[in-house]
């Protein structure tokens, strides 16, 4: 049976770049590993932030379109992108949001305490600490190490049909269910980030995209022969999955599961070092080649951005 080790990369609808770039930047403090625009539409940026290094499973991109209309978060998307944090950092992060006005509540789960807050265009996020997964290097401000985040914590998954969602997880990405509790199932792959699933038992409203939505949640393959291994897998498991995308970063393929959430396979490989250096990952506008002799125009009609420290 194949299994995902777990979370490759979250993608999102926001609003302006700048607001986007302050908050998952300056404020929660993510490195800006790569500035390129949306394959599909190169006049929208496509943001990555994530560790040092950009390591699969800690990776959130975002497709910012600053005049798009708001989005309804439920049924059939990710709901909640959960970051985890350094145990003995929850009170750093206290600090942190109640310093730039971050409205946040204390939920507890499994076990576990949550902060959970949105970000500036409505995305609802959480923070949890766990001993496991690797610290982040990238010092940003405040933000050091020690209480910097890690990556992915997980997700919590709304879907319009809970049950056959659960089959998909369980019987096709190779999660295992590790617990019930409340409202939530819990499921966990291999990783030691971007491991933990909680899927909501029970539909409620339909989700609509736009700003503050997420588009995709995509699972790790190893490689491009793992990928074609879970293209085959996934088509016998009776759902319609896509061709592979070079996506430069990585390759993808994409299917939608019975639940209507629409879930990406993205290898670990190449990474996001391989068109610039990993000291200088995010700081230049990286076009793909298609795209390249266009760069005078693109440069003039992407909205300026930079990161700031805030701090």
């Amino acid at each position: 049976m194949k299994k995902t080790m777990g979370i490759h990369h979250i993608t999102a609808i926001v609003g302006h770049p700048q607001e986007n770039l302050d908050f998952y930047a300056g404020v929660l403090g993510l490195r800006l590993v790569k500035k390129t625009v949306n394959f599909d539409d190169p006049e929208t940026y496509h943001l990555y932030f994530g560790n040092e290094s950009g390591k699969p499973g800690t990776i959130i991109t975002f497709f910012p379109w600053a005049d798009a209309l708001p989005g309804i978060i439920g049924d059939g998307q990710v709901g909640v992108t959960t970051y985890v944090v350094p145990n003995g950092s929850m009170a750093f992060w206290e600090k942190r949001l109640a310093k730039f006005n971050v409205t946040f509540t204390k939920k507890e789960r499994f076990g576990e305490r949550y902060l959970s807050f949105d970000d500036p265009h409505g995305l609802h996020l959480e923070i949890v600490e766990r001993q496991e997964g690797e610290n982040n290097l990238w010092v940003y401000g405040d933000v050091t190490p020690d209480v910097a985040i890690k990556g992915f914590g997980g997700a919590t998954l709304f879907s319009t049909q809970p049950n056959k969602t659960a089959d998909v997880l369980e019987k096709v990405l190779g999660l295992e269910v590790i617990g019930e509790e409340g409202e939530f199932i819990r499921f966990r792959s291999s990783a030691d980030i971007g491991n933990i699933i909680d899927l909501k038992k029970i539909p409620s409203v339909k989700g609509v995209i736009g700003v503050g939505t997420v588009h995709h949640i995509a699972w790790r393959a190893k490689d491009d022969n793992d990928q074609l291994e879970w293209q085959t897998h996934v088509s016998e498991n009776g759902r319609h999955v896509t061709e592979v995308k070079d996506r430069n970063y990585f390759k993808a393929i994409y299917f939608r599961e019975p639940g209507e959430i629409l879930f990406e396979i993205a290898t670990d490989p190449p990474g996001f070092a391989h068109d610039e250096s990993l000291d200088t990952m995010g700081e230049k506008l990286m076009l793909p080649a298609q795209y390249e002799p266009f760069r005078k125009q693109l440069e003039q009609s992407l909205i300026p951005i930079k990161v700031k420290e805030l701090d």
